[in-house]
């Protein structure tokens, strides 16, 4: 496996610059003779599919979803982040450039984060050219908040429904163009395979969500916009429907998968209350503004919070990080909230959660205008747990959120198979071992908007890429791989449900596995022992899972199943990946690795490169391949928000 990443030389101000000028381009005439195949709709892919059409390109899109703007990405609450710098307290691109390389614990290209930092202020322009209803100031301004990681006010929002409506900005977008012709939209299908023709990706197969039919899909270059792969875990706040299929039906295909191990684990969830639920509900970042995270000092502590006084409070976040800090990146406050918890010192029911406070906030500045910037935030949490932030604190507790790691890509987003390309969040360029609140936008935006249409350009400009059709054997070949999996799938059930077990009693199994050995703490003993239990659930899963009805039609169960397979056989890489890893990096606490402090211990002399992930076939142990990182501009040191 080659990894080349295609940085440009030159310094870091002007790589961007100097690579678009030296990319090559496609001309409008020509443009209209290529099709781009892209595979997701939320903010990545919509944006993407938006930008390559009004650039004259023939686009056909994929969502498993009845609409394109039903896409997770509509779930992002708190802000997006870009440095226009409206307060006038110190931010740049350059700021916002090294808060996100060490947000992400000095674990992403340069380069690449740099590209995000400058296109930024792009996004905010084009979003609000668009009609995205940022908040404003009294003069008209755009509004700015803060989020962990940064001293500067940097994040633009629209209450707690900020993905919602710039997901509604890049819909528009792309429904302009689907009014025109040049966007062919295909709902409710699901992307089964990847289909290369002499070493490039060329099209995919689908399945029918609704009639079970399997589809052929031919292009000049496919784009996968598929979002991350946190419902691994089970228990997430991601949307249900997300998974890893698409990334790893790519990986299966030769390319490179990275980071698999770094997975954000968000602070500000609303814990878990009971062994039934399906998903975790997440609580913006932006409430961390005005709430105040604590405990109590006493372990096994069971008074209600309004009957604990003040001097019997721990403020632990403030206490130990006091230029921060409730503002101290997710990944410190997770494992802070752990610790606490941990030492016995957590709330609720379960123990496993720690207190919000607003009352400070509220007694400040009013109801009113605590309710005019978290209101809808306020309104679910009640909605969920029957009880009003205004008059008691919130419980929240870590869970699983984004994920850092994804296909590798180079400098033009282009995975090491030719002509497949993966933006937003279903590659590992920008966000290191930790995402800092905020950037998730702004990174699917840079690369749909901003970056895609260049590399796209560049690629068709530079290989000579002959037409087929879908009448090609590889597509035959593709098509008969997906009609054997599927089968394989139902096999199990043949004989009916007696003595079997559910896709989801199977999944929790999984999820617990991974969450206990392979999330926020992690330990040499306790990764190898999950590498050893995992091949039992696979085997329980092909052998037991029972899935009724068959392939022909609407079948939700088949389509959980496929889903699961998938992330039963990336469980492996995830595990392995975290136990050659012997160093705390972002958010995973490597528990051999610790400061005296207890805080997390990178080890940049050994641990300073992206792992790179390469498929070796069925059965056989992948292999780690390694992309050296280089700081030119930053000097990697230990991160410290005290």
């Amino acid at each position: 496996m080659q990894l080349n990443s295609n940085v440009p030389d030159g310094p870091l101000t002007e790589k961007w610059d100097s690579h678009r000028f030296s990319s090559k381009l496609v001309n409008p005439a020509n443009r209209r003779k290529y099709k781009i195949i892209i595979v997701g709709t939320g903010l990545a892919g919509a944006s993407a599919a938006a930008t390559l059409a009004e650039q004259g390109y023939n686009v056909e899109a994929f969502c498993i979803q009845d609409s394109p703007r039903r896409a997770h990405s509509i779930a992002a609450q708190g802000g997006i982040n870009a440095a226009k710098n409206y307060q006038n307290d110190g931010d740049s691109i350059m700021r916002l450039f090294y808060d996100t390389i060490k947000g992400g614990d000095f674990r992403s290209r340069e380069a690449n984060v740099y590209r995000l930092a400058q296109v930024s202020n792009n996004i905010i322009d084009q979003c609000v050219a668009q009609g995205v209803p940022f908040a404003r100031e009294y003069g008209g301004t755009l509004a700015n908040r803060s989020f962990g990681g940064a001293q500067v006010s940097r994040t633009f929002y629209a209450r707690g429904q900020t993905g919602q409506q710039l997901l509604l900005g890049a819909y528009s977008a792309l429904s302009r163009q689907i009014k025109s012709g040049k966007v062919t939209m295909q709902t409710r299908k699901e992307m089964m395979e990847l289909v290369l023709v002499d070493g490039k990706a060329r099209g995919i197969i689908t399945r029918d969500i609704i009639t079970g039919e399997l589809e052929k899909h031919a292009a000049d270059a496919v784009i996968l916009a598929t979002g991350g792969y946190g419902n691994a875990y089970f228990l997430s706040t991601n949307a249900m429907a997300s998974n890893v299929t698409a990334a790893w039906r790519a990986h299966k295909k030769g390319a490179g998968f990275a980071n698999p191990c770094f997975v954000q684990i968000h602070p500000t969830c609303i814990p878990v209350h009971g062994d039934y639920q399906s998903k975790l509900t997440l609580m913006s970042e932006s409430l961390r503004n005005d709430g105040r995270v604590w405990v109590p000092k006493k372990p096994g502590d069971t008074r209600s919070p309004a009957s604990i006084p003040e001097d019997e409070r721990d403020y632990y976040l403030e206490n130990k990080y006091p230029s921060f800090g409730n503002l101290v990146p997710r990944d410190v406050a997770s494992r802070n909230a752990k610790e606490q918890c941990d030492a016995g010192k957590g709330v609720g029911d379960t123990h496993l959660a720690v207190y919000l406070d607003f009352a400070e906030a509220i007694r400040r500045d009013g109801k009113e205008t605590i309710l005019k910037k978290y209101g809808n935030l306020f309104q679910m949490y009640e909605k969920i747990t029957d009880s009003n932030p205004l008059h008691e604190p919130m419980m929240i507790f870590p869970a699983v959120h984004y994920t850092m790691g994804g296909l590798w890509v180079d400098y033009n987003l282009m995975t090491n198979i030719p002509g497949l390309f993966a933006i937003g969040e279903c590659n590992f360029s920008d966000h290191g071992a930790n995402r800092l609140g905020a950037s998730a936008l702004m990174q699917g935006l840079a690369d749909g908007y901003f970056i895609v249409g260049t590399s796209i350009g560049n690629y068709l400009g530079r290989n000579a890429i002959e037409k087929l059709s879908v009448e090609n054997d590889e597509f035959d070949s593709a098509e008969k791989q997906v009609q054997k999996r599927l089968q394989k799938l139902l096999l199990a059930s043949q004989n009916g449900a007696k003595g079997k077990t559910t896709v989801d009693e199977i999944h929790k199994e999984l999820g617990l596995l991974l969450w206990d050995n392979c999330g926020m703490a992690r330990n040499k003993g306790d990764l190898e022992k999950a590498l050893i239990r995992l091949p039992a659930i696979q085997e329980k899963f092909w052998n037991n899972v029972y899935i009724p009805g068959s392939g022909q039609e609407l079948n939700q169960s088949l389509e959980r199943a496929g889903r699961l397979a998938d992330f039963l056989e990336f469980a492996e890489i995830m595990i392995r990946d975290a136990l050659m890893r012997e160093e705390s990096c972002g958010c995973h606490l490597r528990e051999e690795s610790q400061t005296e402090e207890n805080e997390a211990k990178r080890d940049d002399e050994k641990y300073s490169y992206v792992s790179v992930w390469e498929h070796k076939g069925e059965g056989e142990v992948p292999e780690l391949h390694k992309e050296n990182l280089k700081f030119e501009n930053v000097v990697p040191s230990q991160r410290s928000y005290k």
